[in-house]
C-alpha cells in the first residue's frame, strides 16, 4: 500500500528536536557555565526576528487591501512578539559582568551588530540608511554594508530598502479608506527616508476623529513602534550594566551605538500628532 513504510510525525521529528538542541555549541574552555545561556538568548531572538518579519510579510498586503481585522491580528501579534523579546532581558541580566568576561574574548568579532534579519526588520519597518558615494543610486547602505556582497543575507537587506515599507502600506491603508493622502506621498520613492509631513499629520488626525476602526489601526502601529523601542532601551541597559561603555564585540561602539538608535520612531507622523487628538 502506497505510503505504509512512511514513517509517524512525532513531535520530536515535526520540530527537528535533535538538531535543534545541537545547535548550541560553546566555544569556551571547560565550557564556562554561562556561554550556554548566552548562545540559547541569541539564537531565540534570531527565530522571533524569523517570525516577525513572516509577520510583516502578511501585514503589508492587508494593509494595503485594507483589510482592518487581519491587520490588527497581526500587529497584535507582533506586539505580543516584542514584548517576548523583551522579557528575555530579564533572563539575559541574570548573567553578570564577570560571568560575560568569562567567555567574552571566544566571540571575536562576533556581534549583534551583525544580525542581519534585525537589520531586514529594520528595513522592512522603513529604515533607509545609505552610504557613500553611491547614495544615491541605492548601494553602499550603512544597514547592509557588514553583510559579504552577494549574500543572501545582504541581498535579502537590500531587497527590503528597494521595496515599499511598512509605513508605505499603512499610507496606502488610510487612503482606501477614505482618508486622500498627497499624491506625491503615494508615488514617492520607496527607496528614501521617510520624513514626517504636516499635510500627513492633518489626514491622520482627521482619520482619528472620524474613523475609529482606521484609528485602532494606526494604535496598533504605534504600539508596534513602542515595542522596538522599548526593546532597545533594556537592550542598550543590559549592554551597559554587562560591559559598561567599553567596545562591544567585534568592535563595535557598544553602549554609544546602541543609544544612538533610541527615540528614532519608524512611524514619526504618528507620534507627532499626539497634542493634536
Amino acid at each position: 500500500m502506497t505510503g505504509s513504510h512512511e514513517k509517524a510525525v512525532t513531535y520530536t521529528s515535526y520540530l527537528k528536536i535533535a538538531e535543534l538542541l545541537s545547535l548550541q555549541e560553546p566555544l569556551s574552555d571547560g565550557p564556562e557555565h554561562d556561554e550556554l545561556l548566552f548562545i540559547t538568548i541569541h539564537q531565540v531572538y534570531e527565530l522571533w526576528f524569523q517570525q516577525i518579519l513572516h509577520e510583516l510579510a502578511a501585514l503589508q498586503p492587508a494593509l494595503e487591501s485594507g483589510d482592518t481585522h487581519r491587520c490588527l491580528a497581526l500587529l497584535g501579534r507582533v506586539r505580543t512578539i516584542m514584548k517576548i523579546c523583551v522579557a528575555q532581558i530579564d533572563v539575559l541580566e541574570t548573567m553578570t559582568p564577570l560571568q560575560f568576561q568569562s567567555f567574552r574574548a571566544r566571540l571575536s568579532s562576533a556581534s549583534g551588530f551583525q544580525s542581519a534579519q534585525f537589520r531586514e526588520l529594520e528595513a522592512v519597518l522603513g529604515r533607509r540608511d545609505y552610504a557613500g558615494e553611491n547614495a544615491e543610486h541605492g548601494s553602499g547602505m550603512k544597514m547592509a554594508e557588514h553583510l559579504v556582497p552577494g549574500s543572501t543575507a545582504r541581498i535579502a537587506v537590500e531587497a527590503a530598502m528597494s521595496r515599499p515599507s511598512v509605513w508605505d502600506s499603512a499610507l496606502a491603508y488610510c487612503h482606501a479608506r477614505g482618508h486622500a493622502m498627497p499624491e506625491d506621498v503615494l508615488n514617492r520613492d520607496v527607496t528614501t527616508p521617510w520624513e514626517a509631513r504636516e499635510d500627513v499629520q492633518q489626514v491622520l488626525v482627521n482619520l482619528h476623529h472620524t474613523d475609529p476602526e482606521s484609528s485602532l489601526v494606526c494604535e496598533a502601529l504605534v504600539d508596534v513602534d513602542e515595542g522596538l523601542g522599548e526593546w532597545r532601551y533594556r537592550h542598550v541597559k543590559m549592554v551597559e550594566r554587562t560591559i559598561g561603555r567599553k567596545k562591544g564585540t567585534g568592535g563595535s561602539a557598544g553602549v554609544a551605538y546602541l543609544a544612538s538608535t533610541l527615540f528614532n520612531p519608524f512611524f514619526p507622523d504618528l507620534w507627532d500628532i499626539r497634542g493634536q487628538l
